[in-house]
């Protein structure tokens, strides 16, 4: 079947934007092809520094004739209502169907050949294409993210007769800019196109280009006792920088490893787009890099190394300096002294201010958690300070890490140094969170202030906007006190914030009205959290409502774990047949309290006694946290609530006898509420 190929050629696309722009031109052509009713067997688009490609396989050469069907208004609508449906599908109201009282209209479109319908696709595509920063060129009314060069437009074979604001469609391509022939290249389908790409030093599949610098880099490395550091988002950005990638390896001054590896390899990333690389050996940084170049070198790279060099030694000599600087004595008094004056929130005051919340709730938590309290309050005062130093305002990316570098060269406790340098962890799912409890507690009360400060001034995330990343700050908290097993109360640390949160700027809301707002936030990120991990929806449904989080996923634990067992089966029938008895029922409960009577049915009164029995094994497993063996005893009741209930009349015409045995349903539905709300349970 015939094969649709297109290429957009442009100027540069900046790296940043391929990836997407790749998944936006399948995506959205795809979409015009499934609306035109054209079926297809496969699309793929491609994307390089200076083009945007896609091959469809499979279509057919002619649309099939197709039938849609409008539905209008009611019979006796009035008369308004039919001439507009008459004015929008074109007919007149002897041509519509009435269908069950409703006026149908069906409207016949022919078959039509495929390549005629391809163009107004490809139109409405470029006009609507999301880029996210766009731009016009020369005299065009369109805009593109570089300005575009040309467009190939090739189905079954044959170029598509294309106009677009004096770009007219051909079959032409052009390969790399400084490898390539320096012709235009003539292409007839996507096995061609590729191969002349190929053949003019062009790489057109980004993931291929990708395996080729990792294999390259990895090469290069061998001779000299070295391996690669990789990094796949540098990586995914030079393949987008290059068209025929070239890894080479270049050479710095040994001097400059005496920085930290950290700020060695953010100079080579951020300015200079470089890989670092390790002695195998030690695993310690290696006084090398490699850079990616986009043309092979006549000399081997020689020249191409040394100006990278050049351009790297200026860049870590600023690193020198900075760091020298920054260890003088006394710098973190200063550097606290100037955070005085910079304006965290213009509502949430200055960060000194931000600073004495942060050492207040740091302390509050180190005491839940265990941690040296002393500690996590100085850690706290300190973990802001590198803000203000030079080198973190030259690579803000380094904040804390240099905080905990400067700690160490004062030889402050080390506690309170890792705590410094990793109290902005976890910053992102695949992050780890920090070991110790002192820095534990200090990013936890990084988190909370922010999280509790923002929603206090009304700051709240809506739909898919969360500009100061609240949602990312909550998953850190339930991540931290997850995995230290931390007895927290959310609602506690809402309440501490408030009592730490000193004089504002501004009013704030009352606690009442927010903290039931961010117990909220964190629920759903916890139930986020739970159901990527394949927990049961239903489950998380029925353990809702605690602020202690260890405390509810071990609830979770505990229900997931007997409802697969046949007690669960016992625990969620007998419930359920207590449930809806007590449900169906309007009598009042409210001072009820079930206890045997004169004449009392010896069913009643057996599963009177062995509630009683049952409750002291609840009240004891829950104060040990022991839920599943709670839950056990409760199921160990389905033989008495079964033999009550096929064996006595609950309704009994007697008022006292009817409450009385509500009251012993509503004790045996109480027992497992402490746990989890078992209606909800499937």
């Amino acid at each position: 079947m015939p094969q649709l190929l297109i290429e957009l050629f442009s100027e540069e696309i900046p790296a940043r934007m391929q990836l997407g722009a790749a998944r936006d031109f399948e995506r959205l052509f795809g979409a015009k092809l499934n609306t035109s009713g054209l079926s297809f067997e496969s699309i793929k688009a491609y994307v390089a520094p200076r083009r945007l490609a896609l091959v469809v396989e499979g279509l057919p050469a002619e649309q099939a004739a197709v039938t849609e069907e409008v539905k209008g208004p009611k019979d006796g609508a009035p008369e308004q209502a039919m001439a507009g449906f008459l004015r929008k599908v074109g007919l007149t109201q002897d041509q519509l169907v009435l269908e069950n009282g409703v006026w149908m209209a069906r409207i016949e479109k022919p078959g039509r050949r495929t390549v005629d319908a391809l163009p107004d696709m490809l139109r409405e595509v470029i006009l609507a294409f999301p880029w996210p920063k766009s731009m016009r060129s020369g005299v065009s009314s369109f805009r593109w993210v570089r300005p575009l060069k040309r467009i190939l437009f090739l189905f079954d074979g044959q170029i598509v007769p294309f106009e677009l604001e004096g770009l007219t469609a051909s079959s032409l391509t052009e390969g790399h800019r400084f490898l390539g022939s320096g012709k235009a290249l003539n292409v007839s389908d996507f096995a061609s196109y590729h191969k002349a790409l190929a053949d003019n030093s062009v790489i057109l599949d980004h993931a291929e280009r990708q395996a080729f610098i990792l294999k390259e880099a990895k090469a290069v490395c061998e001779d000299t006792g070295c391996e690669l550091i990789e990094d796949q988002g540098l990586l995914e950005e030079v393949a987008g920088l290059n068209e025929f990638p070239m890894p080479i390896l270049g050479d710095m001054d040994p001097k400059f490893l005496a920085l930290p590896p950290e700020v060695i390899k953010t100079s080579m990333r951020t300015h200079q787009k470089y890989f670092a690389v390790r002695d195998k050996a030690t695993g310690k940084m290696a006084p090398h890099f490699i850079i990616v170049a986009n043309i092979r070198a006549r000399d081997g790279g020689d020249e191409i190394k040394r100006g990278n060099a050049k351009v790297l030694s200026a860049r870590l000599s600023d690193g020198v300096f900075f760091w020298n600087e920054d260890n003088k004595a006394g710098n973190f008094d200063g550097w606290l002294e100037r955070l005085k004056g910079t304006t965290f929130h213009v509502k949430l005051g200055t960060m000194a201010q931000r600073v004495e919340r942060i050492s207040a709730l740091a302390a509050h938590i180190a005491g839940h958690l265990g941690a040296d309290i002393a500690a996590a309050r100085e850690a706290a005062r300190l973990a802001k300070a590198d803000l203000a130093s030079k080198m973190v305002g030259e690579f803000p990316e380094l904040q804390g890490v240099m905080g905990g570098y400067y700690a160490d060269a004062l030889k402050l406790k080390p506690e309170i140094a890792d705590a410094i340098r990793e109290h902005y962890k976890p910053q992102g799912p695949s992050d780890s969170v920090p070991a110790g409890k002192v820095s534990a507690a200090v990013a936890l009360a990084d988190k909370i202030d922010t999280l509790v400060g923002f929603f206090a001034i009304g700051e709240k995330p809506t739909g898919s906007k969360d500009p100061y990343a609240l949602r990312r700050s909550a998953l850190g908290v339930l991540r931290i006190i997850r995995e230290h097993g931390a007895t927290l109360h959310l609602g506690g640390l809402v309440d501490a914030w408030y009592r730490s949160r000193g004089e504002l700027p501004v009013a704030v809301q009352d606690v009442e009205a927010v903290r039931p707002e961010v117990l909220d936030f964190f629920a759903d990120r916890l139930k986020v959290q739970l159901r990527d991990e394949g927990r049961r929806f239903d489950v998380l449904e029925a353990t809702r409502g605690s602020d202690d989080v260890v405390n509810t996923i071990t609830r979770i634990e505990a229900v997931e774990a007997v409802i697969a067992t046949p007690q669960g089966e016992d625990l969620l029938t007998l419930h359920k047949r207590a449930a809806n008895i007590l449900a169906a029922s309007k009598t009042d409960l409210s001072h009820a309290m079930p206890q045997a009577y004169e004449g009392i049915d010896p069913l009643e009164k057996a599963l009177l006694e062995a509630l009683n029995v049952a409750r002291s094994d609840v009240v004891s497993h829950i104060s040990e946290e022991n839920y599943a063996g709670a839950l056990k005893s409760i199921a160990a009741l389905r033989q008495n609530v079964d033999s009550f209930l096929d064996g006595v009349l609950v309704n009994a015409d007697d008022e006292k006898v009817k409450v009385n045995r509500l009251a012993i349903l509503r004790g045996v539905c109480e027992l497992s509420a402490p746990i989890a709300d078992l209606s909800k349970i499937a």
